[in-house]
């Protein structure tokens, strides 16, 4: 068990995402799609969504829907859940007493903002998380090669621009990033002479609102 956590837009996400392609293509990988505060019914309706087992077949069959979850934990993959700090302790318990069952094979990824004390107020599941992985914002060293992997809009800038921008306006958050990139990326495929470069970043970030 995994608990990726840190401040929003930090790139949990994205960086768990980019692991999990790492991994061998016959391993298989569930995402669950987790619903805000979801009573013990709507988590467990999610986790069946995630392994394709039959939701509305088994959702007022405790015992079949348990029975099912465990089976398809059976397998070695591995179980993502995102948002994770949207799940109060008594529904993350749920998921302790799957991982506990003897023939669970399947590792789980807890991640989200604040995930750490969420998973720490159900201790019994905290002490079963083998690795904790806390993802800071970017350092500015750190912020044109990354972005440079990110995407491709930005081979051509200047370091000196991206590390300007980044101080003024981003703070090494990735998802300010993103915005960034999705306006200069528009801004070019209107006018493919654009010269990617400070200016065109400093009108990119006047649209992203008054709270920078």
């Amino acid at each position: 068990m995994l608990c990726v956590y840190g401040d929003p837009g930090h790139g949990k996400s994205l960086a768990v995402h980019q692991a999990l392609r790492l991994l061998p293509r016959r391993l298989p990988v569930q995402r669950v799609q987790v619903p805000v505060k979801p009573a013990l019914p709507q988590l467990r309706a999610a986790l069946l969504s995630a392994y394709g087992l039959p939701v509305q077949s088994l959702a007022h069959r405790t015992e079949a829907a348990d029975r099912a979850l465990i089976d398809a934990l059976k397998d070695p993959g591995v179980l993502v859940i995102d948002d994770v700090q949207r799940i109060a302790a008594p529904e993350l318990d749920y998921l302790r007493l799957l991982a506990d069952v003897s023939t669970t094979k399947a590792s789980l990824v807890l991640c989200g903002a604040g995930a750490e004390r969420t998973v720490q107020r159900a201790p019994a599941l905290a002490s079963r998380v083998l690795t904790w992985h806390h993802m800071p914002r970017l350092e500015p060293s750190q912020v044109p090669g990354v972005l440079r992997l990110f995407h491709p809009l930005w081979d051509t800038a200047a370091g000196e621009d991206l590390s300007h921008v980044d101080e003024t306006y981003a703070r090494g958050n990735l998802r300010t990033w993103a915005k960034i990139t999705s306006h200069v990326y528009a801004a070019g495929a209107r006018s493919p002479s654009l010269a990617v470069d400070r200016d065109l970043m400093t009108w990119a970030c006047s649209r992203l609102g008054p709270n920078l």
